[in-house]
């Protein structure tokens, strides 16, 4: 009876470490799956995060190249001309090209180019020109028709802050003036 208990205890024994070195090995092809998914899933992102800059800057150009249309012929700018229609034509050809450095700035945020803070220093240099100024205020009726949550809203907002901090400065040093959205 002896050799029986003990033959039993060997084998359970064995049994027991066949088990759990089966489990290891288990346990460690799952964790090579998991890895490898969690691989795949940020490749996906970045794919994605790549195909999003592409499309971006596809729109930007489109946006230049139907904007750059309307700047040099006055019947195709009278099809995006929201503007009122006192302003003289030379005028509103100045805003068009106005709305492409704008949008320009807006896009290379968007494209992950610049941070907010470095979009609010150029933005603070961008609208130190009178004629950025007259632009933008002749523009705030496009911009009320965004939706408040969307990057361009709050863009906007960020630039109507700056450009009333500005008005307001009591120091030419435009440089320094108004408070840069943090990171």
């Amino acid at each position: 009876m002896a050799t029986r208990k003990n033959a039993t205890g060997r084998f359970g024994s064995a049994a027991a470490s066949m088990l759990l070195a089966t489990a290891g090995v288990t346990l460690a092809v799952l964790q090579r799956a998991l890895e490898a998914e969690r691989l795949r899933t940020r490749r996906l992102e970045l794919e994605e995060t790549v195909s999003r800059r592409r499309a971006l800057a596809h729109q930007q150009r489109m946006h230049w190249e139907l904007l750059s249309r309307a700047i040099d012929d006055p019947s195709l700018a009278s099809v995006i001309d929201t503007y009122d229609p006192a302003i003289p034509a030379d005028k509103r050809r100045q805003y068009f090209y106005a709305n492409a450095w704008y949008i320009n700035l807006y896009h290379l945020y968007r494209a992950g180019l610049l941070d907010r803070e470095e979009l609010y220093g150029h933005a603070r240099e961008l609208f130190q020109n009178p004629l950025m100024r007259e632009y933008w205020d002749a523009s705030r009726g496009q911009r009320a028709t965004l939706k408040q949550s969307s990057d361009e809203a709050r863009i906007g907002l960020l630039v109507d802050t700056l450009i009333n901090d500005l008005d307001e400065a009591d120091t030419d040093e435009w440089w320094v003036v108004g408070t840069p959205p943090t990171p």
